[in-house]
Order: structure tokens, then C-alpha cells, then sequence
């Protein structure tokens, strides 16, 4: 780079080019990160036509410009044929496409429980072919009508509300069989109601954690698949399945129709060969049914899997029997498992299973009396923990839960541990975890040393997708902690308000949570099935109350009344909980977003009649143009949790909570003509377009304020509310902009002060217009409210309010995890300009070096790895860019910056000027600037 002087407004810039390094007969791409379903090599998949996503690796360091021209998919039904470059279910022959993801498996039959392997090659620019990609593979589930056999099985013992804790022992399930050879394919399909473990002669199959993902269990069951062939044997086999009970009380679910006890149904055929033809037939099946045997197990539920009652776990060792599930063991005594018939939709989880990470360590422990103990762990998780303990035998030890440090447990969470007579063992979660930072425990005879403690963040194990650091410590820190704070949230396939409290899927919290996800991780197939939630749970009411205690709760059935088909619960597939019009609205931005990220139409269309219904529901509540209060209590909130909300009456029926509803339904509106003009739906466009515009004049009038241009109480969620919903006339926004800057910088010192739906707005409209300067601004400060604050008082997780010492508020909650997308699309700059990525933008945020030196990111995008590293030292801007392959990026440069660079054939070309900002096009590679 040429130096240049520093007072000089303009400057050039030469390009660097890296130098091309070996060279090599094929296309210098290959094909790599192999998905089925936004997946790896999944097994039990029940998609008939499965979609295939692949991304591109540069093999030649230093070339610019590759694309991929057409792609050739081998699709075969065994790895010898694959391997001989015969695709006998599907050869796609060389397509001319540069499409890389959601490609349909046309028309060839698959049948169930059968094993499919795949792989591309891909033509370049030049029409070089690549390589062939790794081979991937997926497991088909049961795809014929009729292909499910196994019958639902349990224990007799049915859940009782009345008593403290769950009175259910969680069930021991097995089976004896004998094989005449061992099979060489063996997959066993596992549907539970509540959490299992699965054995296969003694040893654990499977490294999954509390399995299934959570699932609307009035309605459906979700199975898994577990290859069971290396644990089989010749002759006599026991098959034995752990039940945790969990999930199959919770309070929505326990009806008069359902059996409300934790059951499972599995099925396994067994073959002879590792890849079966589609007439061979099983030589072995097993199927639960009423021959299997059931006995309670020593671990029980503690509490009743409900709001401030969701407890732990209590093992008792002296019930324990170590070969209870292998073939040794003798279960005459046992009795014969109860069969049940819940008519539930059986279907296979499309979304990663839950597994351990992040060994936690704890950093102290501090003796409080002869027999207790309170142990830090140094961070607030939520998870599982292994206690070394010693005790009297008999006697009960308690592990009591807490997020603060003078209190000795939150929420209720405990669990509890009764010692054998050996006195000694280690109490370890199964079908239960915990949250908080300390643990106290109670009623043990030795000291326990750090060594003897360890916890796990327990999590659906979606894959990592984003790194940032920053020259500004504070901004490092509230992006890790977002991080931190949303993947403790996301146990069991979606995500939850709080994981201490409630664990209730809200969908206004998903405003703050989902697009900190999708920038974030790589979660596709999470969200795609949180949405297949939402369409459970839709045409009911939500539920709000203690579901056991009738004179509390609202509603008169306990499982939510059914009644306008577009009406939704606040919260899915959970049902309980409070909410308003941005809750069930999550239905209709959170597809776009999806939309946007990954350019999946399917999740449009197939969520398009939840869409229509949702907005119809709110369209028969309104009058003369006005959306009218629906509901109870709790079923008409607005923006939720702004600074000192709770002082101020955060459940009211204010002009201002009007306003934001009515507002945010016109966002609703807005979305969605952009859905239906995506897909097609020109009708629906039409209709909801008209009714955009005149609901937006009527709220306008009602709400605006011309003596200071704002809306309704002046706040800056209505503020923010007005201009995302397009509602602000064009003769008004400018100064309606200025309304909202004075609002932030002179009105509240620059601090935050929206809640949960607000600040989710506020912060997406900000991105949106490159206010990065004001987001900056508002997440820097250190006092009261914001992150900083959190910061500044020994917070490990985000809260649930910017209050910390309100008493039964969460210290770890989805509230306020809106800049997690900032840090990636504002600061880094990288932002999805056609969906999946195919081409984004790169705009570096126009932010003194004063305020914010330099940024450092990475983004494995839908699209391929993005790069961006900007600094700023001396007045000059410098520049460090990855651009994947197949893909290009709009690099927009402000004219304050001086970088001008020069064109270069299939490198940079000159689009033009929007503003103040140049607009160049790069084409893939790796850049210095």
C-alpha cells in the first residue's frame, strides 16, 4: 500500500494481489460441508425428496472470479456403486446452475430405513471439472403409510398434580431377544413422550443428551435413529430404554385423553446386508409392545415440570441395580409394560440433538456450616453437573441452585441425592438440568474439593458459524456474553425465554434471539423445526397461570381452547405464557429472516396458511381500522421490559401500548406482501398492500404528535415501530428520524430504553440504515440502563430486565440478545443482499477510530466462509476480505474513508455512487486494501 498524506480527503489505493501457487488438471474448487436438510449425514430423515446444500473451497490460493457453472449429484443406494461413480437413484448428469443449495432429489422412489449415499462435482468459469466432493450420507426413517409398527409402551404409575413432586419413578424398559446371526444393519427408531437413554446389552447408545427434541405432545412424537448393529450379538440380545419424564407432565399437555406419564415406542428390523436392496426383507425385527418388561428406576423427577417448579432430579443409590439392562440380568419380577394409544403424528427430529459442551470448572468453595457448602462455578449455565459427595448412608444430600450470590437457591431449582450404604457417590443429571452460578449443598459428612465437581452446557448442537473481536473490550464482552447467554437458551430444538423459570418458547423473545442466532450459528434446521412448532399450536389460545391450580389459571381447558383458526399461544410448542400481537407475529418476520439468510422459499410456502390465518385473526380484531385489545390479561402486551417498566405498569391499556401493537401489526403486513410477492401469492399481496396503506394513515393520524413529531407517549419503541412499519408519512420521516436521535442522545444520555420487542425493532431499523453510530452509542455505556451496566455488576449471562435486583427476574434470559446481529452485519459489516448470500455487501460502519480502532470477523454464511477485518490507524482505512467462491460482494465505501480503488478485470469493478458511499463489485478471493 502507498502511504499517503493523511490531511488529503482522497486517496488511492492499490490492490494486493496474492500470488497463484502450484497448479493442477482439475477446477480448483471442490465441493465441501455436505448437507441433507441443513444436516450432516443425517439418520431416520422422512423426507420423501430431500434437499441437498453444498459450498465451494478454493483449491488455488490467489485466484479471483470462480464460479461454479454446473454441478453433477450421484445419489446411490450403496458406497460400492457410489465409489464405481454409478448414481442408480439419481444421476443429476451436469446441470447448468451455480445453485449450491436446496437441490430437490427429483422423483426417485426411496424406501424406508435405508441408507443413501451422495456426492458433486462441479464445473468453474473456465468449465473445468472439480473434483468429487467427500462422499456424505443420510438414513431414511419411515416414509410409507403404515411403516410405523411399534406400539406406544410405559409404566402404569400416571402423573398426580396434587403431590409436590412428580410421584413417577422414571421407567426402566426392556427387552430379551435372539438373533441367528448378527445383522448387518440394525437402525432402532426411538419415539419418546419425555426425555430417553437407549442400551443395547449394557452399553449406551448414542452420546445424545435428554433426547427428544421438545415437541407439542397433544399432537406429535418425534423419534430419533440409532444404528444398533455394533451392539448386537449372536444369540441372546437386550435391548432396554431409560424414560425420563420430563416433558410428557407438562401442564398444556396433561389432558383426560392423553396417558400423562413418560412412554416410548421403538422399532428395529435387522438385515443382512449393510446396505439392503429394496425387496430383501428382515431376518429379526422388535417391536415395544406388551411383552416388554417395565420396573422404576432409582432417579425421579423433583417438582412437577412446570413454571417455578421445574426442580431436578433425586437419585436414590439403593435402588440402583448396575446390570439392570444387559442380559445377565434376570427381570422376572418385573412387571409387563403398559401399553397405551395416544394417537399422536409420528415424525422424525429434523434438527440436531442436544449434547454436552464447555466443561465448567467451578473457582471456589466456601464451608457454611458442618455439613453444607456453596460452590461457585464462575459462570451462570445452565446444564448438567457431576458431584463427587460423601455422606451418612441413608442419608439425603439436597443441591440447591442459585443465579445470586445471597440467595441459596432461585427458582426452586434442587436436586437431591440418597447415599447407599457405602455413603459414597456421585450424583449425576439424567432426564433434568439446572441453571445458576452457585450450588449450595447440604447434607454431606466431607468437604468437597474442586476437583470433585463439574458441570457441562448442555445445548442443541448446531455448528458454530461466527468469530468477532473489536479494539473495544467492553463490545467483546457483550458479544460473547450474547453468545453465551443464547446458546444456554437453546436446549431441545428451539428456544426458551429462561431455562430456570419457565423454558417456554416465546415468540416475542424470538424478535431478540433469532437473528443473533441465524448470524451466529448455523441453525437452519433448528428454526426450520421451531416453525413446524408454531403450526402445531396454531387455532389455539395461550395459557397463563399455574396449570394445576384451577383457581389461578385463565383458562377453563387446560390444554389452551381451540377457537379462531389464526389465533396462536404466545408461546410454541410450550403453549403457556403471556404475550401480544408480536408474539404470534414471529410467524410471519421469523420466515423472512429465515428467507433472507438461507433463500429457502419452502419455508414461505410452508408456512404461508399460518401466515394468512394469523393475519386474518387480527384483522376480524380490528375496527375502523384500529387493532382492538384481544383477549385477557396477558394477551395483549406491547413492547415488554423497557427501563423501569415495572414501575411504570408494563401489562396496561395505554395509548402507547396501542399504539406499539398497532404498529407492529402493520410491520406484520408489510413483511408479508414481501412473502406473498416472493412466492407467487399476488392475490393475498394485493389485499394485504391496501390494507398496509390504510391502516397506516389511520394510525398516523390517530397516534402522531406534530408539536414534537413523534407517536402516542413519545417513547422510542413507537418512535422505531413508526419508521420500520413504513406507517411515517414522507413529508414527516426526516424529522421523525431526528425525533428518534433526540430521543437516544440528548433525552436518554444515549442509553437504550426499549424492552424486549422494542429493542429487537430498535436495533433492526438501526442496522438497517447504517446507524451503527447510534448503536455504538447505546451499547458503550457503562451505568444504568444497558449492557454495561450488566457488565459492571459481575453479570456472567444477560438478564431478563436492565433492573438486576428485582426479586423473581431471571439473571440468564432471552430479553436483550439483539446486538448479537449487529456485531456480525453492523460493526463487521457483512450483510445478506440476495438471500443465501449468493451476493452481500461489505460496508465498513462510519465510526470514529477514537470510538472503535479495528474489528476482526468471520461468517461461515449459507454461501460459503466471508472474511472481514477493517482497521483504522493513522486516518487511513485498511481492509482484509475473504469472498467464498460462486459468490460476489458489494464493498461500499464511504467518501470520508478516501479509498478509491482501480478497477481490475475479474476482480473490481466500479458500480457507481449511492450518496455519500462509492459501490464497488467484488468478484471471490482474498483482498488487502
Amino acid at each position: 500500500m502507498k502511504s499517503i498524506t493523511r490531511t488529503r480527503k482522497m486517496c488511492a489505493v492499490f490492490l494486493l494481489l496474492l500470488p497463484l501457487w502450484g497448479y493442477a488438471a482439475s477446477a480448483p474448487l471442490l465441493p465441501v460441508n455436505l448437507k441433507v436438510e441443513y444436516l450432516d449425514n443425517p439418520l431416520g430423515l422422512d423426507r420423501p425428496q430431500p434437499r441437498f446444500s453444498w459450498t465451494l473451497k478454493s483449491t488455488r490460493p490467489g485466484l479471483y472470479g470462480q464460479k461454479q457453472t454446473a454441478y453433477r449429484v450421484l445419489v446411490a443406494s450403496s458406497l460400492k456403486k457410489l465409489n464405481a461413480g454409478i448414481g442408480d437413484i439419481w444421476d443429476s448428469e451436469w446441470e447448468r446452475s451455480a445453485q449450491m443449495s436446496q437441490v430437490v432429489l427429483p422423483g426417485a422412489r426411496l424406501h424406508s430405513d435405508r441408507r443413501y449415499y451422495w456426492k458433486v462435482a462441479v464445473k468453474d468459469e473456465t468449465n473445468a471439472v472439480s473434483d468429487w466432493s467427500a462422499t456424505a450420507y443420510w438414513h431414511t426413517g419411515m416414509l410409507e403409510p403404515g411403516a410405523w409398527k411399534a406400539g406406544w409402551i410405559g409404566s402404569s404409575v400416571i402423573f398426580d398434580p396434587a403431590q409436590k413432586d412428580c410421584n413417577i419413578p422414571d421407567p426402566w424398559l426392556r427387552k430379551v431377544f435372539a438373533l441367528d446371526a448378527i445383522p448387518a444393519q440394525a437402525m432402532l427408531y426411538v419415539a419418546s413422550v419425555g426425555f430417553h437413554e437407549l442400551y443395547v446389552n449394557g452399553k449406551r447408545v448414542g452420546d445424545d443428551v435428554m433426547p427428544t427434541a421438545v415437541t407439542d405432545h397433544t399432537k406429535r412424537a418425534r423419534y430419533l435413529a440409532y444404528d444398533i448393529a455394533p451392539y448386537l450379538n449372536k444369540g441372546a440380545n437386550a435391548i432396554a430404554i431409560w424414560l425420563g419424564t420430563s416433558w410428557s407432565i407438562h401442564g398444556p399437555y396433561v389432558t383426560k385423553d392423553r396417558p400423562n406419564t413418560p412412554i416410548v415406542a421403538a422399532q428395529v428390523d435387522c438385515y443382512a446386508h449393510k446396505d439392503p436392496g429394496p425387496a430383501e426383507r428382515p431376518f429379526a425385527t422388535v417391536r415395544t409392545d406388551a411383552s416388554w418388561k417395565v420396573k422404576g428406576s432409582p432417579n425421579k423427577l423433583l417438582g412437577v415440570w412446570n413454571s417455578n417448579r421445574m426442580g431436578g432430579e433425586l437419585w436414590d443409590a439403593n435402588l440402583d441395580e448396575p446390570l439392570w439392562n444387559t442380559i445377565a440380568y434376570r427381570d422376572a419380577n418385573w412387571l409387563a409394560a403398559t401399553v397405551y394409544h395416544p394417537g399422536l403424528q409420528v415424525s422424525a427430529q429434523q434438527v440436531e440433538q442436544n449434547r454436552r459442551f464447555d466443561e465448567i470448572r467451578p473457582v471456589s468453595i466456601k464451608k457454611i456450616s458442618d455439613d453444607t457448602y456453596r460452590v461457585d462455578m464462575g459462570v451462570n449455565f445452565a446444564g448438567w453437573i457431576a458431584a463427587k459427595l460423601e455422606g451418612q448412608p441413608g442419608h439425603r444430600a439436597e443441591l440447591l441452585f442459585s443465579e445470586r450470590e445471597n440467595m441459596e437457591m432461585t427458582f426452586g431449582l434442587h436436586s437431591a441425592y440418597i447415599f447407599d450404604k457405602t455413603g459414597k457417590g456421585t450424583f449425576r443429571n439424567k432426564f433434568n438440568y439446572g441453571s445458576g452460578r452457585w450450588i449450595t449443598i447440604k447434607g454431606v459428612t466431607k468437604t468437597p474439593q474442586l476437583g470433585d465437581i463439574k458441570g457441562w452446557l448442555v445445548r442443541t448442537a448446531y455448528k458454530d458459524a461466527a468469530s468477532f473481536s473489536c479494539s473495544d473490550s467492553l463490545q467483546n464482552w457483550i458479544y460473547n456474553t450474547v453468545r453465551w447467554t443464547y446458546e444456554n437458551l437453546s436446549l431441545g430444538g428451539f428456544i426458551v425465554d429462561c431455562p430456570q423459570r419457565e423454558r417456554l418458547g416465546y415468540g416475542g423473545d424470538a424478535h431478540a434471539t433469532c437473528e443473533t442466532g441465524m448470524l451466529n450459528y448455523q441453525v437452519a434446521a433448528m428454526y426450520t423445526k421451531w416453525m413446524e412448532d408454531w403450526r402445531d399450536v396454531s387455532g389455539t389460545e395461550s395459557i397463563v397461570g399455574n396449570m394445576y391450580d384451577t383457581a389461578f389459571a385463565r383458562k377453563a381447558v387446560m390444554s389452551g381452547r381451540h377457537l379462531h383458526q389464526g389465533i396462536l399461544p404466545h408461546t410454541a410448542p410450550t403453549y403457556m405464557g403471556g404475550g401480544g400481537p408480536a408474539w404470534g407475529g414471529i410467524v410471519v418476520t421469523l420466515p423472512w429472516y429465515f428467507y433472507r439468510q438461507y433463500g429457502d422459499e419452502s419455508m414461505l410456502r410452508n408456512n404461508f396458511t399460518l401466515i394468512r390465518n394469523w393475519l386474518d385473526f387480527l384483522e376480524r380484531n380490528t375496527r375502523d381500522g384500529i387493532l382492538q385489545r384481544f383477549g385477557g390479561k396477558w394477551d395483549f402486551l406491547g413492547d415488554w421490559l423497557w427501563p423501569n417498566a415495572t414501575a411504570e405498569g408494563m401489562n396496561n391499556d395505554s395509548p402507547q401500548n396501542l399504539c406499539f401493537n398497532n404498529l407492529y401489526r402493520i410491520y406484520n403486513l408489510r413483511t408479508a406482501i414481501k412473502i406473498a410477492d416472493q412466492i407467487g401469492e399476488k392475490e393475498w399481496a394485493g389485499k394485504w398492500r391496501e390494507q398496509a396503506a390504510a391502516f397506516s394513515d389511520v394510525i398516523h393520524k390517530k397516534f402522531f404528535n406534530e408539536a414534537d413529531t413523534s407517536y402516542a407517549d413519545g417513547s422510542m419503541g413507537n418512535l422505531v415501530a413508526a419508521l420500520l412499519a413504513e406507517v411515517v408519512p414522507d413529508a414527516y420521516k426526516q424529522k421523525v428520524w431526528k425525533r428518534l436521535e433526540h430521543e437516544i442522545r440528548v433525552r436518554r444520555k444515549g442509553h437504550i430504553h426499549v424492552g424486549i420487542t422494542g429493542g429487537a425493532l430498535l436495533f433492526k431499523l438501526l442496522r438497517e440504515q447504517n446507524r451503527q453510530d447510534l448503536l455504538l452509542e447505546m451499547t458503550s455505556k457503562t451505568d444504568y440502563p444497558g449492557w454495561g451496566y450488566m457488565k459492571a455488576n459481575g453479570a456472567t449471562t444477560i438478564w431478563e430486565m436492565w433492573e438486576k435486583d428485582l426479586p423473581g427476574h431471571s439473571l440468564l434470559h432471552s430479553s436483550f440478545l439483539y446486538p448479537g446481529a449487529w456485531y456480525i452485519d453492523g460493526l463487521a459489516g457483512i450483510k445478506v443482499d440476495k438471500p443465501g448470500y449468493e451476493r452481500f455487501v461489505i460496508q465498513p460502519p462510519q465510526i470514529a477510530a477514537s470510538k472503535l480502532g479495528w474489528v476482526k470477523a468471520g461468517f461461515e454464511s449459507p454461501a460459503g466462509f466471508i472474511k472481514s477485518n477493517w482497521s483504522r490507524r493513522n486516518g487511513v482505512l485498511h481492509m482484509e476480505l475473504e469472498i467464498p467462491p460462486n459468490t460476489t460482494a458489494l464493498l461500499k465505501i464511504a467518501d470520508t474513508d478516501g479509498l478509491i480503488l482501480k478497477e481490475k478485470k475479474n476482480q473490481v469493478r466500479l458500480l457507481g455512487k449511492q450518496g455519500n458511499i462509492t459501490v464497488y463489485e467484488l468478484q471471490s478471493g482474498v483482498y488487502r486494501f
